[in-house]
C-alpha cells in the first residue's frame, strides 16, 4: 500500500479520537509550540495563508484568530477535515478546509502570503516534491513555516523519548482511539524524519532562502521557516 493511502486511512480512523489523544499525550505543549509557529507568521501581515496538512484544523483557526483575513486549510483525510470543519462552524470562522493533496496542489502558482505545515510534514510520501508545490503556490516574498516533532539530541532525554514514543503512546493511543498500528507509526515517522541540517537543505532545494531552524522544547519539536526570494529569476 502507498504511504499516502495508508495516512489517508489511518487519519481517518483516529479522526474521532485525535483531538482528545493529541493533547493529552503531549501534555498540551504542542499548543505553546503552535502559538510560537503563527506568531512568526502573522507577523509578516499576510493577506492569505495556506495551512497544508491541517487536520482537524487547529493551526488554521489559530492563524484566523491572530488576525489572518483569509485561511485556507486542506488535508488528505476527510474524517480528519469533517471534525475541523464542526470546529471552525462553531467558532464561527469563515476558514475554507478541503481535501487536497500536498504533493500535486489545485492552487495556481504564486496564490498564498504564508504556507504552514503543522505536524503533518512527515507524513508527506515524497517529501521534496511536497517542498516543491510550497514553493510553487507561495507569492514572491512570502514564507512558509513547517513545525515539526523533533527527536532531543541530548542522550538521556532521547532515552526517556524513545520510552515514552516507542512503548508508552502506542500503548495508550491504541487502548484510546482503538488503532495501535497508529499510535506506532506516529513515533516511527518522527524518527525517520531528516535531520534539521538535512530538512533545511531540502527546503533550499526548494527554491527557499533565508532559512531559519529553531528549537523548542530540548529539542522535542522544531520550527523551520523559509523565505520565497521576492525577486523574479
Amino acid at each position: 500500500m502507498a504511504k499516502k493511502t495508508m495516512v489517508e486511512q489511518m487519519f481517518n480512523d483516529i479522526a474521532p479520537t485525535y483531538d482528545k489523544l493529541n493533547h493529552i499525550l503531549s501534555l498540551n505543549v504542542d499548543k505553546g509550540w503552535r502559538r510560537k509557529a503563527v506568531r512568526r507568521i502573522v507577523e509578516t501581515r499576510p493577506a492569505d495563508a495556506l495551512d497544508i496538512a491541517c487536520g482537524t484544523g487547529d493551526f488554521a483557526i489559530t492563524l484566523a484568530q491572530s488576525g489572518v483575513p483569509h485561511v485556507t486549510g486542506i488535508d488528505i483525510s476527510e474524517g480528519m477535515l469533517a471534525i475541523g470543519r464542526k470546529k471552525v462552524s462553531d467558532l464561527g470562522l469563515d476558514i475554507e478546509m478541503h481535501v487536497d493533496d500536498s504533493e500535486r496542489l489545485s492552487m495556481a502558482d504564486a496564490s498564498f502570503d504564508a504556507i504552514s505545515v503543522a505536524f503533518g510534514v512527515r507524513n508527506f510520501e515524497h517529501l521534496q516534491v511536497g517542498l516543491n508545490e510550497m514553493h510553487r503556490v507561495l507569492r514572491p516574498g512570502g514564507i512558509v513555516c513547517v513545525l515539526e516533532l523533533s527527536v532531543p539530541e541530548n542522550p538521556v532525554l532521547l532515552w526517556l523519548y524513545k520510552l515514552y514514543f516507542l512503548h508508552l503512546l502506542p500503548f495508550f493511543g491504541g487502548l484510546i482511539s482503538g488503532n495501535r498500528a497508529a499510535y506506532r507509526y506516529l513515533p516511527t515517522s518522527v524518527l525517520n524524519f531528516p535531520k534539521p541540517k538535512a530538512f533545511c537543505e531540502m527546503l533550499a532545494n526548494a527554491g527557499f532562502q533565508h532559512i531559519e531552524a529553531r528549537a523548542f522544547t530540548f529539542g522535542l519539536c522544531r520550527m523551520f521557516i523559509g523565505q520565497k526570494n521576492d525577486t523574479p529569476k
